[in-house]
């Protein structure tokens, strides 16, 4: 009994209502001294609102089990994206009630206002939805959902915990993955004004055998099928497919820069979940290198169908570090793992042409075997720096300081470009629109 009573009062509140009736009730016995003829008002008001406390009380714990409330997630969440959250809440009392919901967020959010207020009638069922918005990989722990319910009388507030504790795992960004598998397709590809060519001379892989037509090239000529057919007939190609497509990941230092709420970091392992995945749509192999004062993870590149997750599960933990990258140990990796030549996608970053000339004959090296492709940001303050008006000297000063660190930027590209190292320079939210 005194277990059921503890519960009853942990989770009985006193709701505004009935302070400010028993504040009127208050205000009649002060009036009373003053006016005789009010005689037993204030004594009967008050036992009425005693009794109708206590019919409250009852009508709210009659029921062990009066509402139902859970929560809907996926079973992860996209990193950077709005994720969907849904609330399902039931009534089961026979009377309409007033529902207060509290869903306990995990802490990363740092958010107090997922508080919902809404009406339930008998046996009514709504649903609560809103977005979370994640902006770091790892675990994220859900708390309670508490729903404080108050019948018509509105005298008192009856709190229900429902557990909903729940641990999801925040993954590299893959809500939109779809949008890039529809636009690998190439008949979608034509809205954009690209249409599937047959390259001549530029591809070895046998497609099939055509008639021939004014155009194709001579040397393509299938005389064994041309005897057969009465008519000249050519061989077509295709281009290589299966081919190894690695992402080189830098989780040095120069990736800690946040942009938007998500480090560069970020943005380099959700455009590496988006190119692996177009990269198997297109049947080539897609694999993974980390990178930072050592080699950190590797994934072989394939294509099989649990390829994809296999690089999403690596990526998942991955955190910046505080020293600088080892691109000899790279280029030592590079040549190890990566057997044949391949497209190689380097996602770093540099704020000085110094720091490039120091990687820079490491990335020759590696641009010897392998396309290399390097990656790297703007820096979108240094850009609004240099666009805004210079009001004093001291503007004058740092406007100059931007210009010439966004300068050195566009010297990095040549520089990259004169070694035969393709390079791309772009800001972090547009690495997805590439």
């Amino acid at each position: 009994m005194k277990k059921i009573f503890q519960q009853y009062y942990n989770n009985l509140f006193l709701t505004d209502r009935l302070f400010a009736v028993l504040g009127c009730c208050i205000v009649l016995f002060l009036l009373k001294f003053f006016f005789a003829w009010l005689g037993d008002i204030p004594e009967i008001a008050t036992g009425a609102v005693f009794v109708l406390f206590f019919i409250d009380i009852f009508i709210l714990y009659r029921n062990t089990q009066g509402i139902d409330a859970k929560r809907i997630t996926s079973k992860r969440l996209s990193n950077g994206d709005e994720n969907p959250i849904q609330i399902e809440i039931r009534n089961s009392y026979g009377f309409g009630i007033n529902a207060r919901v509290i869903d306990e967020v995990p802490f990363q959010f740092q958010l107090r206002d997922k508080d919902f207020k809404l009406h339930l009638k008998p046996a009514e069922a709504k649903s609560i939805y809103y977005n979370l918005r994640p902006t770091k990989r790892g675990e994220y722990d859900f708390g309670f959902i508490r729903a404080y319910i108050s019948s018509p009388l509105g005298l008192i507030n009856r709190r229900y915990n429902f557990d909903g504790a729940k641990i999801l795992p925040v993954f590299p960004s893959f809500i939109n993955l779809g949008q890039y598998e529809l636009m690998a397709a190439s008949r979608y590809l034509t809205e954009f004004g690209i249409k599937k060519i047959r390259k001549v001379g530029q591809s070895s892989e046998f497609d099939q055998i055509k008639n021939y037509v004014g155009g194709d090239d001579i040397r393509t000529i299938n005389w064994k099928a041309t005897a057969r057919k009465g008519g000249l007939m050519v061989n077509t190609y295709t281009d290589e497919k299966s081919q190894n497509i690695y992402c080189i990941i830098d989780k040095s230092r120069v990736m800690r820069m946040p942009f938007e709420g998500l480090s560069l970091l970020d943005y380099a392992i959700n455009a590496t979940v988006a190119l692996s995945k177009v990269a198997m749509l297109k049947e080539d192999k897609a694999g993974l290198i980390t990178i930072s004062e050592n080699i950190g993870a590797v994934v072989p590149a394939d294509r099989k169908a649990s390829q994809l997750g296999s690089i999403m599960n690596v990526l998942y933990k991955e955190k910046t570090r505080y020293l600088e990258s080892n691109l000899e140990a790279l280029y030592s990796a590079v040549r190890s793992v990566v057997k044949q030549r391949g497209l190689l996608v380097f996602f770093t970053n540099f704020e000085s042409l110094s720091a490039l000339q120091r990687q820079l004959p490491y990335l020759k090296r590696i641009a010897k075997y392998h396309l290399l492709v390097v990656v790297f940001f703007e820096n979108t303050e240094l850009k609004e720096l240099s666009t805004e008006p210079a009001k004093d000297v001291e503007g004058i000063y740092h406007k100059t300081i931007a210009e010439k660190f966004i300068y050195e930027k566009k010297l990095m590209v040549k520089e990259l470009n004169k070694h035969g190292i393709l390079a791309i320079l772009t800001l972090p939210k547009n690495l997805l629109l590439m």
